[in-house]
């Protein structure tokens, strides 16, 4: 029997699934896609938008959009959750731990997701696109939480 080499190998896998999952954002700015992965198996996902039961931006307007603000400052006026937020949510809200676990992100986190990042106990960071937020590196890198950036077909 002859071997499919068209399968992806894992973190290419992965990281379409992330990909996918941005495409539910309702974000006016960027869509992103997240998914926190344990022993091969998808534990939970999460995009970026407007919480639950709030009124998303693609129906209200960006804020943060038609104030000018530039990408990566004042998280505190955007009514949306970033994608990592919202997978550490899931995940909680269903009772699974992310300790240990990869977390595959079509973008570099910001460094308040950073934290979370490194509070829930997530080994390492698979990105695809970055988002500018250095200091969301530096405080990975001073965990020990290791970020890997990879391009996918």
């Amino acid at each position: 029997m002859a071997k499919n080499t068209s399968r992806p190998k894992w973190d290419e896998y992965f990281m379409k699934v992330a990909y996918l999952v941005s495409e539910r954002s309702s974000c006016l700015r960027r869509q992103v896609g997240a998914v926190l992965v344990n022993d091969r198996h998808v534990l939970a996902t999460g995009y970026n938008g407007a919480p639950a039961g709030i009124t998303h931006c693609d129906i209200v307007g960006c804020l943060r959009q038609k104030l000018n603000v530039p990408s990566g400052e004042r998280h505190e006026i955007c009514r949306g959750l970033h994608a990592e937020q919202n997978v550490f949510l899931q995940a909680a809200r269903h009772g699974i731990s992310a300790k240990d676990s990869i977390l595959y992100i079509t973008h570099t986190p910001c460094s308040i997701c950073a934290k979370m990042i490194v509070n829930v106990g997530i080994k390492e960071v698979i990105v695809a696109g970055d988002y500018p937020d250095k200091m969301a590196a530096s405080f990975l890198k001073e965990a020990k939480v290791k970020l890997r950036k990879i391009k996918i077909k």
